[in-house]
């Protein structure tokens, strides 16, 4: 299988429409409420496309119609768990048998080629998400386009291939399709999100690793405009309610300074030892500067008994105490062993006890980790007679995605992402021993001002190389034409042309 490095797919050569063999099933899912008419037109698109109908399975969910939906040919599931697209989607693909699921809005009117379009990729990699094309038009059998929106990504993103990890935005109940198996490895869609649910549903497939492909021979045609064109500000008002809690990617939905959220930016993973080197790290992990950080501690909280036990004696009393300390804490959890993935936390970051961490830290890691899509960044705390103690920001799409390849962890997230190598005081770790008490603001200003002088440096740094670049291509030529450098050759060029 094709190893692909970020979302740059352009690696994977997919076959012509009606030029290969299709193996793998579909069920297309489409949730349902009150449509009785659009619907018959959808499936009646399903019925002419060029994918084998043998492979093709049909799974309507319908969300309490009345009365219920009824479809020839379709599979009609009625909604027991909840109300709304999400609860919908999410009993339409529990229903569902195919190798692929693919989602459908029941107002879709789809090019035969719609489904091979889609299927052709999934034939290539198990871990794909594809996007198809939706046109918005007045009546079928209209061309139509898409949004203005999707097209300014698609071509700034040279079709998601640059996009990173901010692919996902793009993903759309509308007309997308993904391997079953990993739509249930990412949690499947949560019912209870009655809008935006597609979007985050994108967001937890892009941390269990997935590639987000866009293919424009895959046109699905909308009937009418949809709820976001008629009522973009409200819809707005609508999800940015909650999205910040499910999207920790959404910075720009989390700019309270003290809250906490529903899944964290990064996931802290500390492994207990003595009650002062746990503290000492955990309680410097969440007095940062990102304040949207948790903390999981490894031990065996297991071996902990309710029972009558000598208070100051027991064998785990550092154990116990950390459990007393943190009982009362949201942002710290508890767990036996560490856990494989952070999902659907974007990052965790794995640090020995007894290493505390500076104000801006966590900031400073994911920043340097952000800057090219990192998959891996290791701090060096120290070097030891048996080898080096080290620091892990791990990003959690990288390491599940290579998870799906035989080799080691690191070699492959090196490879599917890039990792670096940095000095763990360039940071702030320090060990326990050494750093101050958790110094309230006061600190987290000093490491604010800190990162806010960091991007002004680099801010500088960027402008200056660009004046640089302009002062170049305005220098005078070497050409004895009495013109200027290649700004003016390319000028002169371009007027001949026309």
């Amino acid at each position: 299988m094709t190893r692909v490095r970020h979302n740059d797919y352009g690696v994977l050569s997919p076959p012509a429409l009606g030029s290969w063999r299709p193996e793998l099933s579909v069920s297309v899912v489409i949730p349902a409420y009150d449509c009785q008419e659009a619907l018959e037109r959808t499936v009646a698109s399903l019925a002419a496309q060029t994918y084998p109908a043998h492979l093709v399975e049909v799974v309507v969910a319908d969300d309490g119609s009345d009365p219920p939906v009824h479809l020839p040919g379709a599979r009609v599931v009625r909604v027991e768990q909840g109300w709304g697209r999400g609860a919908a989607r999410q009993a339409g693909q529990l229903a569902a048998t195919g190798d692929v699921v693919h989602w459908l809005d029941s107002d879709m009117v789809l090019n035969p080629g719609h489904l091979e379009a889609h299927l052709r990729w999934h034939h290539l990699i198990d871990h794909a998400v594809v996007i198809g094309e939706t046109r918005f038009v007045d009546a079928p059998g209209d061309e139509g386009a898409p949004t203005p929106y999707t097209l300014k990504t698609l071509e700034s993103t040279r079709w998601l291939r640059d996009a990173g990890a901010s692919a996902y935005l793009l993903h759309t109940g509308a007309s997308s399709s993904v391997r079953r198996e990993l739509l249930r490895a990412a949690g499947g869609v949560d019912p209870g999100l009655n809008m935006a649910e597609d979007t985050e549903l994108g967001y937890r497939l892009a941390q269990a690793g997935a590639v987000f492909i866009p293919d424009p021979e895959a046109v699905g045609k909308h009937v009418g405009p949809s709820t976001v064109m008629l009522r973009e500000k409200e819809v707005h008002r609508h999800n940015w309610s909650y999205l910040g809690d499910y999207i920790p990617d959404l910075r720009w939905l989390r700019r309270h300074p003290r809250r906490a959220w529903l899944v964290p930016y990064v996931r802290v993973v500390v492994t207990a030892t003595t009650y002062e080197e746990t503290r000492a790290t955990v309680d410097s992990a969440l007095a940062g500067t990102l304040v949207d950080a948790a903390v999981t501690i490894v031990g065996p909280w297991g071996e902990l008994t309710g029972g009558r036990r000598a208070s100051l004696d027991e064998p785990l009393l550092d154990l116990r105490l950390l459990g007393n300390l943190y009982a009362h804490e949201p942002r710290v959890a508890f767990a036996e062993s560490a856990p494989a993935s952070a999902a659907p936390a974007p990052f965790s970051l794995r640090v020995p006890a007894g290493w505390a961490l500076g104000a801006g830290t966590l900031s400073s890691l994911v920043r340097l980790a952000e800057q090219d899509t990192l998959g891996l960044v290791s701090a060096v705390l120290a070097e030891t007679a048996t080898g080096v103690v080290a620091a892990r920001l791990e990003r959690t799409a990288a390491f599940a995605r290579a998870a799906r390849f035989p080799g080691a962890a690191d070699d492959l997230v090196d490879e599917l992402f890039g990792s670096l190598w940095v000095g763990g005081d360039e940071h702030g770790f320090v060990p326990a021993d050494e750093a101050e008490p958790p110094g309230g603001d006061a600190a987290r200003w000093r490491a604010v001002a800190a990162e806010r002088a960091a991007e002004l440096k680099a801010a500088k740094a960027e402008i200056d190389r660009l004046t640089a670049e302009v002062e170049r291509l305005s220098a005078p030529a070497a050409d004895g034409d009495g013109t200027k450098g290649p700004l003016s050759s390319l000028m002169r060029h371009l007027r001949s042309a026309g």
